[in-house]
């Protein structure tokens, strides 16, 4: 048996700061596979709603509690945005130049970076990446006033909701957070060229169930796309088969053969499955082809 003590060396933990932001666009799949870097952020609040209460009495007396479900929401604000994230707020751009608001909102993935501090190293000691998905953003006030002797940068803000997505053997989530400290550093390192990119791979955000096979302790396999063939004569492309790769066109899972028509050109992308990850060494893992 030991006995409590209170803000030993070492122990006098807190969290502050926000940085390296990125927006994660879907694909038709709900797929993350693209993400952009969010400059300028300066808030994000974190708003979880629902999980109340809710008494049943019975034999005059109080029976059971029933709580309700858990919503998860927030605000985003920053100083700027990337020009990607213009549909997802409300904005469509018919001609370069010219934006049209009131339009459909498209749903979003976002991750952002909170630093970790203790007595001993400071802002040094860690951090969290907090993996935000199915969030649409709503209309929020823009207040532009005058220059003057104190001028202040107009601050953009945006509340969103959430649509929580599946994870395997636990309910639905819209939020993960991975904390730097407790996880292993080469894992952490690996998932950071996940979500962030590399020289050769585009930043994606994995769903829940490929985060948390990243964390399990059990090594990713490496997975080298091979790139599909092509037959000028025939106009036909077939896809490769290779173990622990999907490959999609136009978003959707593709294998055997692809016909072309007259004038038709299809994208083909291949994205590692759960447990798996592309090699380190440069690759290809998207190829066009036109008829």
């Amino acid at each position: 048996m030991t006995t409590l003590t209170w803000d030993d060396t070492g122990q006098r933990t807190y969290e502050t700061g926000v940085d390296k932001g990125v927006l994660y666009i879907p694909n038709n799949l709900g797929v993350y596979d693209n993400g952009v870097a969010w400059n300028g952020l300066t808030t994000v609040t974190e708003s979880p709603s629902g999980a109340e209460s809710n008494p049943l009495y019975a034999d005059n007396m109080k029976y059971l509690n029933l709580i309700s479900a858990e919503q998860f929401g927030g605000t985003i604000e920053a100083y700027t945005y990337p020009d990607e994230f213009v549909p997802f707020d409300g904005t469509a751009l018919p001609v370069p130049g010219v934006s049209v608001g009131q339009q459909n909102r498209r749903s979003f993935g976002f991750a952002y970076r909170t630093l970790l501090g203790n007595d001993v190293e400071g802002q040094d000691y860690g951090y969290k990446l907090h993996l935000v998905y199915g969030a649409t953003a709503s209309p929020s006030e823009r207040a532009y006033a005058t220059v003057n002797d104190s001028p202040e940068a107009l601050t953009f803000s945006w509340t969103f909701e959430t649509v929580p997505v599946q994870v395997t053997g636990m309910k639905p989530t819209a939020i993960i957070t991975i904390n730097s400290t407790d996880v292993d550093p080469a894992e952490l390192a690996a998932f950071e060229e996940i979500l962030y990119g590399t020289v050769s791979v585009d930043p994606a955000l994995p769903l829940p169930d490929a985060v948390i096979a990243a964390f399990g302790g059990a090594a990713l396999t490496v997975a080298t796309p091979t790139a599909p063939s092509y037959n000028a004569g025939t106009h036909t492309i077939t896809i490769p088969t290779v173990t622990g790769i999907t490959y999609y066109a136009d978003d959707v899972a593709v294998t055997g053969t692809i016909v072309l028509d007259t004038g038709e050109s299809v994208v083909v992308v291949a994205l590692t499955n759960v447990g798996y990850t592309f090699p380190s060494t440069p690759y290809d893992s998207d190829w066009l082809f036109s008829y």
